[in-house]
């Protein structure tokens, strides 16, 4: 499999780039009429793919429903998520295969190899412990772990019994996870006395004792994880390893119905508090098990590594329900990416002969600005198929991936999805393409997304506008917020009416029937009455040889409505000056015309971002118009803030 070229470059555009003949034999899929077939009845196209990839109790006796602005989808149908990630797998005499290969951040410390038949026994004994703890079919159960094998195993041993998870990131403040844990009214909290990041252990059962109170938590599983000093509450705390000894090895998976809740998973809204996303069981499930199958082109010798942590929708589709219930070998790896040095990641492919790797574009920026020497030091050989997932990828991060990481072999599925829509949605598939950066690519078979004007008309190729999801809804999608009805209405479907749900993204129409996502519309200007991607402008700029990264805001102006402000962060031998300055103006002017022209350029050491690494546009907004920076406990970085105030002479 080594060196076997997997792409072809376009014999005539630049950076366009096509599957070779030996992906095309090997895919899943490679024939693009499958698009054609899936848009005659994508209803039909659903129903065939939830009968060929998943086990059901029971058939159901209707497969879609409409009722603006809810969908449901395989209704009366029975089912289990934890069956099919791990019980047909045993029954199939897979239960050797290898499930979870665990890379602890200590180097020192060994990997934790769990197989499916591992994977059965301690699911199996923690459903019997939540059991046993009062847990019920529809309670819900916090979730508050870090990146241990545990995780996936709470998830599961939930799905078993019907109680709908609800997971918090580990990196998440006290106060985070109250906000979470008060709205899902969780009863049983599952956490760990610590986990390892940068070579530090960070104490997160304090985090957990300070945000439960107030809550209708009443007992707390806590795993055992670094070792640290905790206080535990007797009669509420129990430690994990001391309820799995004695728990029951058996428990029968719970009959769910096609709609019951899985999973609830809160999303930051653009106001107030976090929004809570519910999926639902048949669905979801489907649509992740094919995404995860065709996308990620997984086979039965594959090593995925999506890189994700489990706090994130991307974490639960592609780190747990994906590929689990495709019988995949996925890796997890807890700690941080340049730990203990800028190599880690390529050294864990190297040794674990990754052939998948899912990751965002802020991680490769990160490792563009550390240099290819990091890389090169390593055998990378094993990749295949290479993902990026999280936000528009600007060309130059694409292109320093396609080549340094993949060698110019992988081809790059560049996935556009919410945590709203539960699977990944715009992609190129593997067999088919194209692959070009930073264009998302197509919808998924069976799915149909368009982008639009403000009235909803359809617009052509070369047009921008608005990213909307047409019907029939694809069956990941999200069937409400959790105790807001209002504010799923509102925030989805009234915008059009009930006609599309809208993504609140902002997006193009490319050539080859694909689709180019250019970020948030509220990260959209209007400069002197033209609309303005703050993404796009971001991609203009990083692709100049003096930048690494770049953010952009939009600063109210009396006379343009707004102008651009931009953050950039210079390549190693290239210094802050005016004369840089006027080059990058001229640069923005070639490339995006003078309406673009940033009306300030700050030169900044980095930018705040947050932990699972978004940068913060709000802060930097709130830096460029002196108004006050507000929370900051979700930053990686907080340090950042204090030298920006000083750069742009801060009087908020």
């Amino acid at each position: 499999m080594k060196h076997i070229k997997w792409v072809v470059a376009d014999e005539k555009e630049r950076d366009v780039f096509w599957p070779s003949e030996e992906l095309k034999k090997r895919a899943w899929v490679s024939d693009e009429g499958i698009y054609e077939r899936a848009a005659k009845d994508p209803i039909k196209f659903w129903e065939e793919r939830a009968a060929e990839g998943l086990e059901w109790y029971k058939k159901w006796d209707e497969a879609y429903r409409w009722e603006p602005p809810y969908v449901k989808w395989f209704l009366g149908g029975k089912i289990n998520a934890c069956y099919n990630a791990v019980d047909r797998h045993v029954k199939a005499g897979k239960g050797d295969k290898k499930a979870i290969i665990w890379v602890p951040e200590p180097p020192d410390e060994p990997v934790r190899v769990l197989t499916y038949n591992d994977l059965y026994r301690e699911v199996n004994k923690l459903a019997n412990v939540l059991k046993s703890l009062g847990v019920k079919k529809g309670d819900r159960v916090g979730i508050y772990l870090p990146l241990i094998p545990e995780v996936q195993i709470a998830l599961l041993a939930c799905a078993r019994i019907g109680a709908p998870h609800s997971v918090v990131f580990s990196a998440f403040s006290s106060d985070s996870l109250r906000v979470r844990l008060e709205d899902a009214e969780a009863k049983v909290l599952i956490t760990a006395d610590g986990y390892y990041r940068r070579g530090k252990v960070v104490n997160l059962k304090a985090n957990a004792d300070e945000g439960i109170k107030g809550t209708k938590i009443e007992k707390m599983i806590v795993v055992r994880r670094a070792g640290n000093q905790v206080n535990m509450v007797e009669g509420r705390d129990y430690w994990w390893h001391e309820l799995m000894e004695k728990a029951d090895p058996n428990c029968e998976p719970e009959v769910m119905d096609a709609e019951d809740m899985l999973f609830l998973l809160y999303t930051s809204g653009t106001t107030g508090r976090p929004k809570g996303v519910i999926h639902t069981t048949g669905g979801y499930l489907t649509q992740v098990y094919w995404t995860t199958k065709w996308v990620f082109d997984i086979h039965d010798d594959d090593i995925f590594w999506c890189t994700s942590d489990i706090g994130w929708i991307t974490g639960h589709s592609y780190a747990c329900y994906g590929p689990l219930t495709n019988c995949a070998t996925m890796l997890v790896y807890e700690g941080a990416p340049d730990y203990p040095a800028p190599d880690r990641w390529w050294e864990i492919i190297e040794k674990h002969k990754v052939t998948i790797l899912y990751t965002a574009p802020t991680a490769i920026r990160m490792f563009v600005k550390l240099g290819e020497e990091w890389p090169k030091k390593h055998d990378l050989s094993t990749l295949r198929l290479l993902g990026t997932v999280g936000e528009p990828i600007d060309k130059e991060a694409w292109m320093w991936y396609f080549n340094v990481v993949g060698g110019g072999r992988c081809p790059i599925t560049d996935t556009w999805w919410q945590t709203e829509t539960g699977g990944t949605l715009i992609m190129s598939l593997p067999g088919i393409g194209p692959f070009i950066p930073s264009v998302a690519g197509r919808p998924f078979p069976g799915t149909r997304l368009e982008v639009v004007d403000e009235e909803g008309k359809i617009l052509k190729e070369g047009e921008s506008g608005y990213l909307v999801q047409l019907p029939p809804f694809a069956p990941g999608m999200l069937r409400g917020l959790y105790k807001a009805d209002d504010k799923y209405r509102e925030t989805y479907w009234s915008r059009y009416h009930n006609k599309f749900y809208f993504t609140s993204d902002g997006a193009r129409k490319m050539p080859y029937n694909c689709i180019r996502a250019t970020g948030r519309v509220d990260d959209v200007m209007k400069v002197a009455g033209h609309r303005l991607s703050t993404a796009e402008l971001e991609d203009a700029l990083n692709r100049h040889e003096a930048v690494v990264e770049s953010a952009v805001v939009a600063k109210p102006h009396e006379v343009k409505g707004e102008v651009p402000v931009a953050y950039v962060i210079l390549e190693p031998g290239f210094t802050p000056s005016d004369e840089l300055t006027k080059k990058l103006v001229k640069h923005i002017d070639q490339t995006m015309g003078p309406i673009a022209r940033p009306e300030r350029i700050i030169f900044a050491d980095e930018l705040p971002k947050t932990r699972s690494g978004k940068i913060m546009r709000r802060i930097l907004k709130a830096l460029a118009m002196n108004e006050p920076i507000g929370d900051t406990t979700t930053l990686l970085n907080p340090e950042s803030i204090e030298s920006l105030k000083q750069k742009i002479g801060y009087k908020g």
